[in-house]
């Protein structure tokens, strides 16, 4: 199968006419046209009039080619396909705003590492071609300029440049609001199979924080598994999926009222963070955490304040020094430490 992609923006371009937006303006005129495909010479989407031995499947969005390859077009207005279980050798997809589709299209069979996704649909969702190329080395997807010929199925496939030892241990700190958890939530987010582990209160008489909880589960992808918990070094001991923690300062402040530390022992509490440090050094599975970073506001003005700060502090600081990976996020942009 030979794919020919005319067009890897979305509808009207990788330009918009007439934006202003700082993505638009730093991108010459014309840097994408709108999606299009061509396979073998022949075959046009919308998969309509097929040639002999081309078949279209999977709601529309599929072909099956005579040489036995198959390709999925999966646009941003289009849900996953329904019925079929065979996988695919080339997937063009939108992964701007959803990419959690391409981990149910993997969760499915229906997509494996053989598979070469190609991101289409580019528009100025994304801020820049260096923002582009920074998620999908994470979600396993590539990006080609308009009038690139991908040949699937020869003996030189294509290269898709994942990362080839992705971050086993990753620590994204943050402020309030600054975007931590939707970063770490993004570095998952084409994993077919990913445990959130909650370890705050699911807000049960306190509407502000329930509508806070609420917003971080809507947001989630649909197919990933829930913990509630804060035994997080058995929970991290006994993972059999990648497992995304959220987050860490509301795990020590739990921690704290679970053995009175706010004004009795502490000792318990730095007993758990040791338990919690051992578990991450050895996880054997990939972990990405989100934590509070309270070393830069004002400093508390109760002792037991101070005392979680520095416990947490302290606590980044140690699963800093075991990760791979530390960022820190600041207004949704991230800062590699």
């Amino acid at each position: 199968m030979k794919v020919l992609l005319t067009g890897t923006g979305g509808g009207a371009g990788r330009l918009e006419p007439g934006c202003r937006c700082a993505s638009c303006a730093a991108l010459p005129p014309g840097h994408r046209r709108p999606f299009g495909l061509v396979v073998d010479g022949l075959v046009r989407f919308p998969f309509r009039g097929l040639p002999a031995g081309y078949r279209s499947c999977s709601d529309g969005l599929g072909l099956s080619c005579p040489d036995g390859t198959r390709l999925l077009y999966l646009p941003q207005e289009r849900s996953m396909p329904s019925g079929g279980t065979s996988r695919y050798d080339l997937v063009l997809i939108d992964l701007l705003e959803r990419p959690e589709r391409l981990g149910e299209l993997r969760r499915a069979g229906l997509a494996d590492d053989a598979t070469v996704v190609v991101a289409v649909g580019l528009d100025h969702r994304i801020r820049s071609e260096a923002e582009l190329s920074r998620r999908l080395g994470l979600w396993g997807a590539i990006t080609v300029p308009d009038g690139t010929e991908l040949e699937i199925g020869a003996e030189r496939p294509v290269p898709i440049p994942r990362e080839a030892e992705p971050p086993w241990r990753a620590l994204l700190l943050g402020g309030s609001r600054s975007g931590k958890s939707a970063e770490a939530e993004s570095r998952l987010a084409a994993e077919p199979y990913v445990t959130y582990v909650a370890t705050g209160p699911d807000g049960a008489g306190d509407g502000e924080w329930a509508a806070r909880v609420r917003a971080h589960r809507e947001r989630r992808p649909a197919h990933w598994a829930t913990a509630e918990t804060t035994d997080l070094a058995a929970t991290i001991r006994n993972s059999t999926t990648p497992l995304l923690i959220d987050g860490l300062g509301t795990w020590m402040a739990a921690v704290f009222d679970e053995h009175g530390a706010w004004e009795g022992d502490r000792a318990p509490v730095a007993a758990r963070c040791d338990d919690l440090v051992a578990a991450w050094r050895q996880t054997p599975r990939p972990i990405v955490a989100v934590s509070d970073e309270v070393g830069m506001g004002v400093v508390p003005a109760t002792a037991s304040g101070r005392a979680f700060r520095d416990a947490l502090g302290r606590l980044n600081e140690r699963l800093a020094a075991e990760s791979e990976y530390v960022a820190l996020v600041v207004a949704g942009r991230l800062l590699e430490l």
